[in-house]
């Protein structure tokens, strides 16, 4: 095979989910590859070297016992360097791949097959994003050590890991540019939503009645996390309003929405934290947790570090390609982040007039040009494309892909990630705050993604708060919800003081959509000082009601919020303490209310089911509702789930004509709608207990055939490298857990618990696990190392200060 034909193999791995005819063992694997011999071998050594240039000061790189490292730095400079070639030295090919995607450059190596996401990548501008934030960033202090930390990545392009041998292509110089990449696609993977598009495609194609069944604006639950914890104490403000009213939503083209929904967040990001005061400790002191809830994959999402300077010290992980810890501690306190679900995206229609270079849009009474910024898509074995970024006063403008590169409809998009955004400045800040107070105020310019914030403090305080930018949207000057696409000619759904692509004024009061800001102050944020003990799931954040602004409808379902408000309270409640190993055993909880929920239901079906489908309920009627690895009665549930959505929500999606472009099941209810289901309604034609034995029965025959017996023989670690094939895959074992319980696991999506920490304020060490290694090489002791731990929920030390020998010493110019 010739290094072309492996290029193309390896795009079809990484985008197309396999390739014919290749076989999971190394020595198949690497028989796919034609550059195995001498150059592959000669990059899988991991030497590194024992001293290194730097013009930014003297600097050391430590590793520790599970390669996590530790850089030190006689200026900030020099330890931001250091940890640019540390990042480098182990994570080079996810971050060159990851900022590809970015930029829209797969192709450029892959080959046509990689034209989809360019096209997307390239359309939606991301790179003009990154190129404004790093234009408001670039000379100040927190932008030099950007810039010392793409030089100390550079340092080490010279010592390339093997896949950029097995695809043949050497990367370009980091650029400062990138790391505001990696913070655009951190934000995206998290917030870019296309909930509005798809609610209207399903009341265009099956009525309003249905869509709102299917995508409710409100779960009813009590499980909400700003209010409850004033049951715990602490202080907290809220005033009280109406919530905004839309009129009738605008139909959307399901074409478009079909298209644009293919590069939308994932909805398997998620993630748990809580904090607990002093109040309600065992050392008196506070404590909290945090694991988000990203892909799993090898090398993990996250990279282990810790970074010491003058005024620094910080432990935890960052994303690679970033210099500093997004979550960990330092010596102030520990801070961790779950998603907040806001809705920080909108969507336009316009009308306009004349085509290419003269092509307008109405924009109140006047007509505006289509700004165009021609780009290039560089092709590797095929012809370049010639793209055309087109951008209006809200955002970008995005078509659906009919045949060739021709557009059938177009929506303009407006995004907070589009300005310049400063949270590379906050998450430095975070890094080197010493106090509650300091660390809340690094917070105010936390512009992008939006994530509740939970932070425990050596000085005894803890807190609470919603943080990032979320607009308020105006019509005629009164505040209306973005859940539906807005006439943009008419000026409705304006954010006032929003400039896509260069600085915006977060705090400006007025704008061409009527008096009033345009984003909510920080100020009137969600937050809490000091409550007793407060818990986030991603369920909703706010009683609407009891909130004067809209922040989202897309929330997750609570069964995780209920469960972790459940295990607090009544640890709140009882005689005993919260200690270390509450903290850790609450991570270890896999007990699922989503089964409490389902079972009963299930069980009503017991009167009509007959030979396995009785036995298997019967089973189900004894379980405890607990997702553990040797449990007969949660391997049946997990399965009969996915059966039961099919069955229920399928036919009438089909019917509807939601089957013609995609898989109707990116329409499905999610399981806490589907629990709430009249099942005397028109998505039981033939009565509920018909659905849940059908689904039963499926269920039970893929048992069979996949010759599972217990939820372990199902539920197993299958996390991948992107070129998902032999050596480089990570090894299986068998864990707990559900998508639905706090030992948050989903083996159907390879998601989860990316990173676990525990952080008490007192004399005992933080504890964390990776799922994983921290090393990307997988020719590493420290490849997969961790990650039978992980699987076991069982820890590491977490310890702040440097540790482990001298790896690489880094000195002034020589």
């Amino acid at each position: 095979m010739d290094r072309e034909t492996s290029r193309r193999a390896v795009i079809g791995l990484f985008l197309g989910g396999g390739a014919a005819g290749t076989v999971a063992d190394p020595s198949g694997y690497l028989s796919r590859f034609a550059p195995l011999s001498g150059g592959f071998w000669e990059t899988a050594d991991g030497e590194l070297p024992d001293s290194v240039e730097s013009q930014f000061g003297a600097a050391t790189l430590r590793y520790d016992d599970e390669h996590v490292a530790h850089v030190e730095g006689e200026t900030e400079a020099a330890a931001a360097f250091a940890a640019g070639y540390a990042q480098a030295a182990d994570r080079l090919f996810q971050m060159d791949l990851q900022r590809r995607v970015m930029r829209g450059e797969l192709s450029a190596v892959f080959g046509e097959r990689a034209l989809g996401s360019d096209r997307f990548h390239v359309r939606m501008d991301f790179l003009g994003a990154a190129r404004a934030t790093w234009a408001e960033l670039r000379g100040t202090e927190t932008g030099e050590l950007v810039e010392a930390f793409a030089a100390g990545v550079n340092q080490h392009l010279d010592d390339l890991p093997p896949e950029f041998e097995l695809v043949d292509y050497e990367p370009a110089p980091w650029q400062p540019v990138d790391t505001m990449l990696a913070e655009k696609q951190i934000s995206w993977g998290l917030t870019g939503s296309f909930r509005t598009l798809r609610k209207e495609t399903l009341a265009a194609a099956m009525g309003t009645d249905a869509a709102d069944t299917l995508m409710p604006r409100l779960l009813d639950h009590d499980a909400v996390i700003f209010g409850r914890e004033r049951r715990a104490g602490g202080s907290a403000a809220a005033r009280s309003n109406p919530d905004p009213v839309d009129p009738d939503p605008r139909p959307t083209d399901p074409v478009l929405e079909q298209w644009l929904s293919g590069f939308a967040s994932s909805p398997d990001v998620g993630s748990n934290s809580w904090v607990v005061g002093g109040e309600y400790t065992e050392s008196g002191r506070p404590t909290m947790a945090n694991d988000p809830h990203l892909s799993l994959m090898a090398p993990p999402v996250w990279y282990e570090q810790s970074i010491h300077a003058p005024g620094l010290d910080a432990r935890g992980v960052t994303f690679p390609g970033v210099p500093f810890v997004v979550i960990g501690e330092n010596a102030g306190g520990a801070w961790g982040f779950t998603n907040a679900g806001a809705d920080v995206i909108d969507f336009y229609e316009y009308e306009f007039r004349g085509e290419g270079e003269s092509r307008q849009y109405r924009y109140g009474d006047g007509w505006r040009d289509v700004e165009r910024v021609p780009r290039t898509i560089t092709v590797a074995d095929g012809e370049d494309r010639d793209v055309v970024v087109e951008r209006t006063t809200h955002g970008v403008l995005l078509g659906a892909e009919s045949d060739g590169d021709e557009l059938r409809t177009e929506v303009g998009v407006a995004w907070t990630g589009h300005t310049a955004t400063r949270t590379t400045e906050s998450v430095r800040a975070m890094n080197r705050s010493e106090s509650t107070d300091a660390f809340e105020a690094a917070l105010r310019t936390f512009d992008l993604p939006t994530q509740c914030c939970v932070y425990a403090g050596r000085d005894g305080e803890t807190l609470f708060r919603v943080i990032g930018k979320v607009p308020i949207r105006r019509t005629d000057g009164e505040m209306v919800r973005g859940t539906r696409t807005f006439d943009g000619s008419a000026m409705d759904g304006e954010w006032n003081g929003f400039t896509p692509f260069g600085a915006s004024d977060w705090d400006a009061e007025s704008g061409a959509g009527g008096e009033g800001r345009g984003f909510i102050p920080f100020e009137e944020m969600p937050a809490v000082r000091n409550p007793g003990y407060l818990g986030t799931a991603n369920q909703r954040v706010v009683d609407p009601e009891a909130y004067p602004y809209y922040l989202s409808e897309g929330y997750a379902t609570p069964f995780r919020g209920m469960r972790l408000w459940e295990r607090l309270e009544d640890r709140a409640a009882g005689a005993d303490p919260v200690t270390h190993e509450f903290m850790q055993e609450l991570q270890d909880d896999v007990y699922s209310v989503r089964a409490e929920r389902f079972v009963p239901l299930l069980l009503e079906a017991s009167a009509v089911a007959e030979g396995e489908v009785a036995a298997a309920l019967e089973r189900l009627a004894d379980w405890d509702y607990r997702m553990t690895r040797d449990s007969e009665a949660a391997l049946v549930f997990s399965r009969f789930l996915p059966h039961y959505r099919d069955v229920v929500f399928r036919p009438r999606l089909e019917a509807a004509g939601l089957d013609e472009r995609r898989d109707p099941s990116a329409y499905f209810g999610n399981d806490w709608v589907l629990a709430g289901l009249d099942q005397d309604g028109a998505w039981f034609p033939d009565g509920r207990n018909a659905a849940v034995t059908r689904a039963l029965s499926r269920a039970l025959e893929e048992l069979d055939s996949a010759g599972w017996e217990t939820y372990g023989d199902y539920n197993v670690t299958a996390i991948d490298h992107p070129f998902d094939r032999g050596f480089l895959n990570y090894p299986r074992y068998p864990t707990d857990g559900s998508g639905a319980t706090l030992n948050n696991f989903r083996k159907e999506s390879s998601a989860g618990s990316s990173w676990r920490q525990v952080c008490p304020q007192n004399d005992t060490e933080s504890a964390c696990i990776l799922p994983g290694g921290n090393d990307g090489s997988a020719f590493s002791d420290d490849y997969a190392d961790q990650l039978h731990r992980w699987a076991e929920t069982a820890y590491k030390p977490m310890g702040l200060g440097p540790d482990g020998e001298v790896a690489v010493e880094f000195g002034g110019d020589r």
